[in-house]
């Protein structure tokens, strides 16, 4: 990564470089770091991971301009114009995988055809429309993008999706709006004219297009090379277009957070601790006022309300376990499999047999989750521990959206059930470095045999 950057944040409008940001040593290319960690500060370098979200994430826009060869020529890599032509050729169809698309008039021309993508077509619409190639999730067909994402996803414990715009010179692909998600675009091809405004929503929850009149001037007004990367929170009003006289730009979008706030996990975990407080409080159990639900205003059952809400909380203050089922279990359901560079063949189980005596590790801590939920396949729905994993899931279907897709994808999410008795020797596992199997905190030697087969039948334990 570079030696050297500039930094530009803040509201004021922005028109000028600025000083070169100062930096001890260059950072290597996101390529050469597994951790992910590493690779997300290697892509927001020279600021380093506590100053950003000390003063940028969710708060305001962080421009980054590099002058390093080396990381414009890596950011090329990830995708050119040019690969379309092969990629084209595996089978893509319009509106799922691509849109074809122009601002005009502040508002977005849709030149798509029907059916499959053909790159002729393409490049006449791009070459005579002036009309911006969008391309949706190219982690899918690009080895890079897929590695880099698939780490975002485990340092941010939140799906990463990317699109590629591509838009000829003298033209502008979308109108002014902002996003419900947080974004980092890097330049690709060519030279991009960024726009950025106040946001109306401050971290929107959804999508929306802004008239023109409406937004004002100008926060940030700039130029984006390759190799330079632009951030900013989800409500920031943007637009942007490719100067006239230079060769076309193509720059990535990587997108994260989306449905991923507060409300969305309060959403998700109350109605268990609802139901878990219900079991053992009768007042929870008890009939609402008659005729409640007949009346207009419902304000006179707020004390009542505020009653259980506090009781709820003083719950969560005594130490209450929170179940949160379903935003795991999208988010693992969905996320990328891990980038392992070679075949998954190789995932099959092997290696050393765990018995008794063994000492095991933990593998592929960052793609599971651990959930409590009822077993729909029991006829009581006796809870039980289930451990999902993403080994096993496809990256050719990763962020698509097809809910039928969503729902095959969720009859086949990949893990296992054990009785509840067994969360203990599963922290035990999931906290430690290495442990006995021996040592696992379960009453007998056969059940700590089966737990550990299980997990390694799945590669998530190997004997060390």
């Amino acid at each position: 990564m570079p030696k050297k950057g500039v930094r530009r944040a803040g509201m004021e409008t922005e028109r000028l470089p600025g000083k070169k940001a100062k930096v001890g040593a260059s950072c290597p290319l996101p390529t050469k770091y597994d951790h992910p960690e590493n690779v997300f500060e290697c892509l927001i370098s020279p600021i380093k991971q506590d100053e950003f979200f000390r003063e940028y994430w969710e708060q305001k826009p962080l421009l980054l301009q590099r002058d390093e060869p080396s990381l414009a020529l890596y950011y090329q890599s990830l995708f050119q114009l040019t690969d379309l032509k092969d990629i084209v050729k595996q089978g893509l169809y319009y509106g799922r995988d691509i849109n074809i698309c122009r601002s005009m008039n502040g508002k977005k021309k849709i030149f798509n055809k029907v059916g499959r993508v053909s790159y002729e077509q393409l490049k006449k619409d791009f070459d005579q429309r002036k009309a911006t190639i969008q391309f949706h999730q190219p982690q899918r067909f690009k080895d890079e993008l897929w590695r880099i994402q698939e780490k975002l996803e485990c340092y941010f414990g939140s799906l990463v999706g990317s699109n590629i715009y591509i838009t000829p010179p003298g033209s502008q692909g979308l109108p002014p709006h902002y996003d419900d998600v947080e974004v980092f675009i890097l330049q690709l091809e060519g030279e991009k004219h960024w726009r950025l405004y106040q946001p109306t929503v401050c971290l929107a929850q959804g999508y929306n297009v802004e008239p023109e009149e409406k937004i004002g001037t100008p926060t940030h007004d700039f130029l984006l090379k390759p190799g330079d990367l632009l951030y900013f929170p989800r409500g920031t009003i943007h637009q942007a277009d490719t100067p006239p006289g230079v060769s076309h730009s193509t720059h990535v979008t990587i997108s994260t957070c989306q449905n991923n706030s507060w409300r969305d996990f309060l959403l998700d975990v109350v109605p268990g601790l609802v139901l878990d407080t219900a079991k053992e409080d009768v007042e929870f159990r008890k009939s609402i006022p008659r005729q409640l639900l007949m009346k207009v205003d419902l304000s006179d059952s707020s004390r009542q309300l505020s009653g259980f809400l506090r009781c709820l909380a003083d719950r969560l203050e005594d130490g209450r376990d929170l179940r949160s089922s379903d935003m795991k279990k999208d988010f693992i359901m969905n996320r990328l499999p891990p980038f392992l560079g070679t075949s998954f063949d190789s995932l099959a189980p092997g290696g050393v047999l765990p018995v008794i005596d063994s000492i095991i590790r933990l593998r592929f801590k960052d793609y599971t989750v651990i959930t409590v939920e009822p077993d729909l396949l029991d006829d009581m729905h006796k809870e039980m521990i289930f451990v999902y994993h993403s080994l096993k899931n496809k990256r050719q279907d990763h962020m698509m959206g097809d809910e039928d897709m969503n729902e095959e994808r969720r009859a086949e999410t990949y893990g296992l059930r054990f009785p509840l008795s067994h969360m203990d020797a599963l922290k035990q596992i999931w906290s430690s470095n290495a442990v006995c199997v021996k040592e696992l905190n379960l009453t007998s030697d056969a059940e700590k045999e089966n737990l550990v087969l299980s997990l390694w039948s799945e590669w998530l334990v190997e004997v060390v």
